[in-house]
């Protein structure tokens, strides 16, 4: 091959491989279609609102996210309902040996729990007390959590109580209270311990049972003061109480 003729095949080389890839797009052509879609060139219009709306974000939700995570939470995490053992009152939970013991039950006597059985509320159940002065104040009940912390100083709520509802009045005369709650200590702890408050503030007080359920009730003479607890054991552990105390006048 003659020097002219290497000089040319050398020429048309690389015009030959320029022919050969002049049908496929250059790299750089690709980045820039993808910068144009990216950018909403020609994008669905749905699509791209949906990437550039803002996120929603629950701070409370997200306050309790990562669970499984090394590092707890920034705080607790809050719960529905308190605990049992959350105290409601301030009366001090009496030491070891400072219970007196409650009488053993008798038999229930007819109709004392008949007020109890039939009641669907508490102004049903203080409604149909035998006491007339009950009775009579029943009707003014109010309903409100707050009459749970404006027991007589002589029956109050127990410091553990958990109330579930409360009623009370103060009108013409009367100072009625009731409040069903529950208790996180044994049903017998409790029939002791509301003994020993009624003989301590000078209420008589007689133990009745019925079918499980426990009455405690009592008046005082000086001044006409008068209460009612039914007491039985709570599904689970602890006890539930229906109780009624009259302030008397």
């Amino acid at each position: 091959m003659t020097r002219t003729v290497k000089a040319i095949a050398v020429f048309l080389a690389p015009l030959a491989l320029a022919a050969c890839s002049g049908g496929e797009e250059a790299p750089q052509n690709n980045v820039a279609a993808l910068d144009d879609e990216l950018a909403g060139n020609g994008a669905d219009p749905a699509l791209m609102g949906a990437l550039q709306d803002q996120i929603m974000v629950d701070p409370q939700l997200a306050q309790q996210s990562n669970k499984d995570a090394i590092r707890p939470p920034s705080q607790p995490y809050s719960a529905p309902l308190p605990a049992e053992t959350v105290a409601a009152g301030k009366t001090a939970m009496p030491k070891d040996g400072e219970l007196m013991k409650a009488p053993a039950p008798t038999a229930a006597k007819a109709g004392a729990f008949a007020a109890q059985e039939q009641a669907a509320t508490l102004g049903g159940l203080a409604a149909r007390q035998k006491n007339p002065r009950t009775a009579s104040c029943a009707a003014k009940l109010a309903y409100s959590a707050g009459w749970a912390a404006r027991m007589p100083a002589a029956i109050p709520l127990h410091p553990q109580a958990r109330v579930v509802e409360a009623a009370g009045t103060q009108a013409d005369g009367c100072s009625l209270r009731a409040v069903t709650f529950s208790a996180p200590q044994p049903l017998q702890t409790m029939i002791d311990w509301y003994y020993t408050r009624a003989i301590k503030g000078g209420y008589t007080a007689e133990h009745q049972l019925k079918d499980g359920t426990h009455l405690l009730g009592g008046t005082r003479k000086s001044d006409g003061a008068a209460f009612l607890i039914f007491l039985s054991d709570r599904p689970g552990g602890g006890t539930d109480i229906d109780l009624l105390a009259d302030g008397g006048k």
